[in-house]
């Protein structure tokens, strides 16, 4: 897949250092479920197993249209065994609200934005690490991702960590209702903060990209966001016939850019500048003012012949060692 030239500015030695501390996280939102059949109504619908998840841990997953195409994706934490929390990016939320509360029928479970119940804070380095506790032992990277632990009250989650020029820094999902006392840590900006998401390779699916994927697409079989023995949900068929007929020809690559990119922004390559062969996933200024990194997913034969923005005269982009290996190459 590192078929792209693998040059950038090379990491200043503070930027591990940034990433200390918690930051607000206003982009995201809260849907809850809750009810008796709050697991088995979702395990219908989402690409992971939800049924047998044990109270307390957490998931990801994605929520597909028929066609396999990614809606929306969550952090799926059990809280308790009739409710259900699912993170995901607030652009979506109303919309993604609405359409599984079509599909509630007579099963019993009610849906609900409690958004304003909860606090959410990302929690990076050493924050990560203490937050998770036993969970995270002594690795390098903190606990393994998608781990949970019980923190003052708190739920947090163990995310995918950073990776600074091969040092994993740990990274976490903080939630906790209104009445919690934040962590006391270091704040860090929100924009640091996407930029540890680009690092770590693994992000939520926002409205600049609803339908636009498959869950490999963004890698998502490859970090636990897809499960392939569980039953039946929206656009399982697609998403199987990709994994298992060969069929992908798209993956998300981490990328540096000297210049900004959007969410959505399609990308082009030399060989072919008039027809766009990848979109941009995510894309954060690196704090020390180096340019930008950012997650791409594009086609793989034009990884090979290199990615640029639009026109003969675009910028191009670098394509950097992706912090985790993809399941079709373990």
């Amino acid at each position: 897949m590192n078929t792209l030239a693998e040059t950038s500015p090379k990491m200043s030695v503070h930027l591990s250092s940034v990433l200390e501390g918690a930051s607000p996280l206003p982009h995201l939102g809260v849907i809850q479920a809750q009810g008796e059949d709050a697991a088995n109504f979702l395990h219908n619908q989402l690409s992971n197993d939800v049924l047998l998840l044990p109270v307390g841990q957490a998931r990801l997953a994605a929520f597909c249209s028929a066609k396999g195409r990614m809606q929306a994706s969550f952090v799926v934490l059990k809280t308790a065994p009739d409710t259900v929390l699912l993170v995901l990016s607030l652009d979506l939320l109303p919309q993604t609200l609405k359409r599984l509360s079509m599909f509630v029928l007579r099963a019993k479970v009610k849906m609900s934005d409690v958004t304003a119940e909860w606090q959410l804070r990302g929690l990076l380095g050493g924050a990560a690490h203490t937050a998770m506790g036993a969970q995270a032992g002594q690795a390098a990277g903190g606990a393994t991702p998608w781990q949970t632990a019980v923190f003052g009250g708190a739920h947090v989650v163990a995310l995918y960590p950073a990776v600074l020029e091969a040092k994993p820094v740990p990274r976490a999902l903080w939630l906790a209702p209104q009445s919690q006392a934040l962590p006391s840590v270091a704040p860090v900006s929100l924009d640091v903060w996407h930029w540890s998401e680009a690092m770590s390779g693994v992000t939520l699916v926002s409205h600049a990209l609803f339908e636009t994927f498959v869950p490999q697409m963004m890698n998502y079989e490859s970090v636990g966001g897809v499960n392939f023995k569980k039953g039946c949900y929206p656009g399982q068929e697609v998403v199987a016939r990709s994994q298992f007929r060969g069929t992908l020809k798209r993956r998300t690559a981490l990328v540096h850019s000297p210049v900004a990119l959007l969410a959505g922004q399609e990308i082009y390559t030399p060989a072919d500048p008039d027809q766009a062969c990848a979109t941009v996933v995510l894309c954060a200024a690196r704090p020390d003012g180096q340019g930008f990194d950012a997650l791409v997913s594009g086609t793989l034969e034009s990884m090979a012949t290199g990615w640029q923005t639009q026109g003969l005269e675009g910028v191009a982009l670098s394509l950097q060692p992706l912090p985790y290996a993809l399941l079709a190459d373990i």
